[in-house]
C-alpha cells in the first residue's frame, strides 16, 4: 500500500507531491476487511500545499487507494495512458470521475509541479507502462524507481530505457529510492518471452480442460497464455471481472491488438474439453475470485472435473499461503491436476534480483540509497548491497520516517503519523477504532448476551434472557448452559438490595459477573459479553 511524499521548501512553506497511493488486502487478522490503505492525515492537513499525485504504474498496491482517498486531497493526478485508463474505472466506481482531474502523460513525458521537474523513464515490470520518476529539484536529483525488473525481451510495451537511466546518472543523482523485493534472490528475474515458450511446451502435452490463473494486471502473461492456447487449438475464455477489465483497458490503450478471439463462458461449455482454455482470476486464493468459485462448484457457467488441469502462473505472495493451499486442495478433491512454478517454468518475477540491482546502481550511481518495498529485512539487505557497491550513504527509512535529503548530510529528521485505514464495507475507518478488534475477539471466544427486564420496584419481571453465539458445550448441551447462566444471573440480581437494586449499572455489573463466571467454569472461555437492563 505504497504512499510516498516528497517535499521541498522552508518549513511551513513546503510544497509536496505524492508518488503512488495503493492498497493491500485484508487477511485473517482483519476479519471482514477487504482493503487496507495508508492514512493520509499528514498530507491531507497540508493539502493547500499539495501539488499533485504522480502514479508510477497501475498495480493495486500503487493506485488502488486513489478513488478512496482523493476526496480528502483534491489535487491533480498524473499518469501514463494505460495507468490512467485503469484509474478511470476506479474513479468511476467511487463516483468522482467528473471531479478528479487526470493528466495523461506520454511515455517518457516531462512536466513541472512547482519546484519538482518530473520525467517518466520507461522500465519493465509485470504490467504495461511501469515507470521510474526522475525528479529534479534545485537541491538535487532523485530517482524513484517504483516496481521494475530488467526484461531483455519484453513481449508487450516499451523496452527499458537504459540510455535515459544512464543519462540521468550522468547528470548526478542525489538519492535513489529503489525496490528491494527480490534482494535475497541471486541472478536475474528472467524474461517473459521464456515463459511464453515454456507454457506453449507445457500445453502441448495436456488433455482435458485447462485453466490458467495469473494476475490480471500482468497483461503480457495473459497474452502469453492466450497465444499458447491458440497454438494448440484451444479456444480462450476470460473468467473473472478484473480479467475482462484489464484486457479491455489494454486494448483501448493500444496493447493486445493481435490478441486471439475470446469466447464467452457459455459458448465454451459446448466445446470438447481438449479445445478449451480458461484464463482465470484468483491466483492468490481470493474467496470471491473466479478460480475459488470454480473450485467450490459455485460458478454458474464454468466447471472443472477429473482429468482437467489448473496452472498457477504466479508466485505465492507471502501471507496468502493458507488460502492458496486450501484452494489447491479443493481442486485436487475434484480430481483436477495442479501445476505450479515448483513443477514447471510457468512464472518469472516482476522485481529485480541482485544482479539487476547491481546494474541499476552502476547506471545511476546515487550518492544516497534509500531502500523501499519488501519487509525490513529486505531493506536492510538492500542497504548492505548498496554499501558493497560503494554508494556513499544508505538510509533505512521505515514507515513514518521524514528523510532530510539536502542541503547537508541526509538523515531522518523526524517521525510523522502513519496510520492505516480499513475499507469496512463501504466505510473508511481508522485501524484503531476497535471494530475489527471486537470482531477478532468474537471470532476467538464467541458472544454472550443477557437481557434483564425489571418492574418499577426492581424485581425481575421475567426470567433473564440469555443468548450464546460461538460458545462450546460438551455434547452440544447449549440449552442447559443457557438455563444455568439465566439462573445464576437471577440469583445475583435477587441478592441486590436498596439503591443497588434501583441502579441499572449495578444490576448490569452483577449480571455480567455472574454470567461470565458460569461460562468460564463451564468452557474455559472468556466471550465478549453484553447485558441490557429494561424497566417496565
Amino acid at each position: 500500500m505504497n504512499l510516498n511524499l516528497y517535499g521541498y521548501g522552508p518549513r511551513n512553506r513546503q510544497k509536496w507531491i505524492i508518488v503512488d497511493m495503493g492498497v493491500t488486502f485484508g487477511d485473517d487478522t482483519a476479519p471482514g476487511i477487504d482493503l487496507i490503505m495508508a492514512d493520509p492525515d499528514f498530507i491531507a492537513s497540508r493539502r493547500k500545499d499539495l501539488l499533485g499525485i504522480v502514479l508510477t504504474h497501475a498495480h493495486e498496491d500503487h493506485l488502488g487507494a486513489v478513488g478512496h482517498l482523493w476526496p480528502d486531497l483534491r489535487c491533480p493526478i498524473y499518469a501514463t495512458p494505460f495507468t490512467a485508463r485503469m484509474l478511470r474505472d476506479k474513479l468511476e466506481e467511487a463516483g468522482i470521475a467528473h471531479e478528479a482531474k487526470v493528466t495523461v502523460t506520454p511515455l517518457g513525458g516531462q512536466f513541472q509541479l512547482g519546484p519538482f521537474d518530473i520525467s517518466y523513464l520507461s522500465l519493465t515490470h509485470s504490467i504495461p507502462e511501469p515507470n521510474a520518476l526522475a525528479i529534479r529539484t534545485p537541491l538535487g536529483n532523485i530517482l524513484h524507481t517504483g516496481d521494475w525488473k530488467i526484461d531483455p525481451d519484453p513481449l508487450l510495451g516499451a523496452p527499458m530505457d537504459i540510455p535515459a537511466l544512464k543519462a540521468f546518472g550522468d547528470e548526478g543523482v542525489l538519492a535513489m529510492v529503489c525496490d528491494s523485493t527480490n534482494v535475497f534472490s541471486p541472478g536475474r528475474a528472467g524474461s517473459e518471452a521464456a515463459v511464453r515458450s515454456s507454457l506453449s511446451t507445457l500445453l502441448s502435452g495436456l488433455k482435458g480442460r485447462v485453466a490458467v490463473t495469473a494476475f490480471a494486471s500482468n497483461v503480457a502473461r495473459v497474452e502469453t497464455i492466450a497465444k499458447a492456447a491458440a497454438q494448440h487449438g484451444r479456444e480462450v475464455v476470460l473468467v473473472g471481472r478484473s480479467m475482462h477489465r484489464v484486457v479491455r483497458a489494454a486494448r483501448e490503450t493500444g496493447y493486445l491488438q493481435d490478441f486471439p478471439k475470446v469466447l464467452r463462458e457459455e459458448e465454451a461449455a459446448s466445446l470438447p474439453p481438449d479445445n478449451v482454455l480458461y484464463i482465470c482470476t484468483g491466483s492468490q486464493g481470493e474467496p470471491r475470485a473466479a478460480l475459488s468459485r470454480i473450485a467450490y462448484g459455485d460458478h454458474p457457467r464454468v466447471g472443472l472435473e477429473a482429468g482437467d488441469t489448473v496452472i498457477f502462473s504466479s508466485r505465492i505472495i507471502p501471507g496468502n499461503e493458507r488460502s492458496i493451499f486450501t484452494l489447491q486442495n479443493r481442486l485436487a478433491q475434484r480430481g483436477v491436476s495442479i501445476i505450479t512454478e515448483k513443477d514447471h517454468f510457468v512464472h518469472v518475477s516482476g522485481h529485480p534480483c541482485r544482479d539487476e540491482l547491481e546494474d541499476m546502481y552502476r547506471w545511476v550511481r546515487p550518492k544516497i540509497a534509500i531502500p523501499v518495498h519488501g519487509e525490513i529485512r529486505h531493506m536492510m539487505e538492500h542497504a548492505k548491497l548498496a554499501q558493497e557497491l560503494q554508494t556513499p550513504q544508505t538510509l533505512l527509512a521505515p514507515n513514518g520516517s521524514m528523510v532530510w535529503l539536502a542541503p547537508g548530510k541526509a538523515h531522518i529528521t523526524e517521525e510523522v503519523y502513519t496510520g492505516r485505514l480499513y475499507l469496512d464495507g463501504d466505510v473508511l475507518t481508522p485501524v484503531d477504532d476497535g471494530q475489527v478488534d471486537e470482531r477478532r475477539r468474537l471470532s476467538n471466544a464467541g458472544h454472550l448476551g443477557v437481557m434483564i427486564v425489571l418492574d418499577e420496584d426492581g424485581v425481575l419481571y421475567t426470567a433473564p434472557r440469555v443468548t450464546l453465539f460461538g460458545i462450546p458445550t460438551a455434547d452440544g448441551r447449549i440449552d442447559d448452559l443457557r438455563e444455568e447462566v439465566a439462573q445464576e444471573v437471577k440469583d445475583a440480581i435477587d441478592r441486590l438490595r436498596g439503591k443497588q437494586a434501583q441502579d441499572d449499572v449495578a444490576v448490569k455489573e452483577a449480571a455480567l459477573r455472574a454470567a461470565r463466571r458460569i461460562i468460564k467454569e463451564a468452557t474455559g472461555k472468556k466471550p465478549v459479553t453484553q447485558a441490557e437492563v429494561v424497566r417496565i
